[in-house]
């Protein structure tokens, strides 16, 4: 049988075009990436999450060499010499530092690749990323960038409550309203999602980072004491709420202001109550100004199913119980809210029909 030599390049270029991906998704993971301004989540398919580190790297300050990225570089924070300086590659949900992002990307998209395996896989991932809904076309271009720079052979971009949704197992595809809200490190996304699509949507930058300078400022205030961002942090979890209850104490240690010397006090939680009170009801506040833009069937499904909260930031104690009292509709706070949003990105890989339903309504 005669084969002729056309044939045989049309044959060949039609190969590696249908199964390219597929050929490369045997010799790499399917990754989803959570990309906080705090925390950076990853999701590898088959493992589950499998990093769950803080969004920071340490480096030389003039020959940008990285010294530690994650918890190692963290542990730095307020403690470095003049020649290393700590970075968030995020602020705010967007990427502020676009050389640091790609680097820490490289860094855990190589780690996922080398570690855990008898044969190493080569990092050409297919990758989901959460983003913030409320990004601008420059800002999601950044993410994208950075994700293929540093390995990725296909950047999926999902919206952070699109992804938190499915990752709190809500039923996204059907014609019910579901109402997300995601606090985080850098942003508060809320979305009412129905049919796949975000109905209305709302992404505000005041999260949990506006929560520890809250906490920062009320101490300096009262008490003339400097604190760094760690220890603010460290508060806020420790003994942070939104609703009196039983009173607990926390020490911090800082410089005295009026004296320069090391000072330190005790804290209480109705002090940090106080001191993220005004963050809380903003946060509060745009929740009810989202349902005020809601269609009328759809608060009516949302008053049935209730609102889910997801994120750092809806593990303050109290803080559903406030949503409740402002909205009157129930209020639930999704299990393992902080693993929400990777476990959605990580859903969408594993169901590449739903992501292309995603994809279809404007979800991704």
């Amino acid at each position: 049988m005669k084969i002729r030599i056309d044939e045989l390049r049309t044959k060949a270029k039609i190969i590696p075009r249908i199964g390219f991906n597929k050929f490369w998704g045997f010799f790499s993971h399917d990754v989803g990436i959570d990309l906080g301004t705090a925390n950076t989540l990853v999701w590898v398919k088959g493992k589950g999450i499998v990093i769950r580190e803080p969004s920071v790297i340490a480096r030389h300050r003039k020959s940008k060499d990285i010294l530690a990225i994650g918890g190692d570089a963290k542990k730095m924070m307020g403690r470095t010499p003049a020649n290393i300086e700590i970075v968030r590659p995020l602020r705010d949900g967007v990427i502020a530092d676009f050389d640091a992002a790609e680097v820490m990307l490289s860094y855990y998209i190589k780690r996922i690749h080398i570690s855990g395996t008898v044969i190493p896989k080569i990092p050409r991932p297919r990758v989901a990323i959460g983003i913030p809904s409320g990004v601008t076309e420059v800002e999601r271009r950044a993410v994208a960038d950075a994700a293929m720079s540093a390995g990725a052979r296909i950047a999926n971009l999902i919206e952070e409550p699109m992804a938190a949704a499915i990752g709190a197992g809500l039923p996204v595809i059907k014609p019910g309203g579901l109402f997300i809200v995601d606090i985080g490190g850098g942003t508060t996304e809320m979305a009412i999602i129905s049919l796949g699509g975000i109905v209305v949507g709302r992404s505000i930058r005041i999260a949990g980072d506006e929560m520890n300078e809250a906490i920062a400022s009320y101490v300096r205030l009262k008490y003339s004491l400097l604190l760094g961002e760690p220890t603010a942090e460290e508060v806020k979890i420790a003994i942070g709420t939104v609703i009196p209850g039983k009173e607990k104490y926390h020490v911090v240690r800082g410089r005295d202001l009026e004296t320069g010397l090391p000072k330190s006090i005790k804290l209480s939680s109705t002090e940090v109550r106080e001191a993220i009170s005004e963050t809380i009801q903003e946060i509060v506040r745009n929740i009810t100004d989202t349902l005020e833009e809601t269609p009328p069937e759809l608060v009516s499904d949302i008053m049935e199913k209730g609102i889910i909260l997801a994120g750092g930031g809806s593990l303050i104690p109290g803080i559903a119980q406030v949503v409740t009292e402002k909205t009157k509709m129930p209020t639930y706070v999704a299990e393992d809210p902080m693993s929400c949003v990777v476990k959605g990105c990580g859903a969408l890989l594993e169901n590449p029909g739903l992501l292309e339903k995603i994809r279809a309504t404007g979800g991704a």
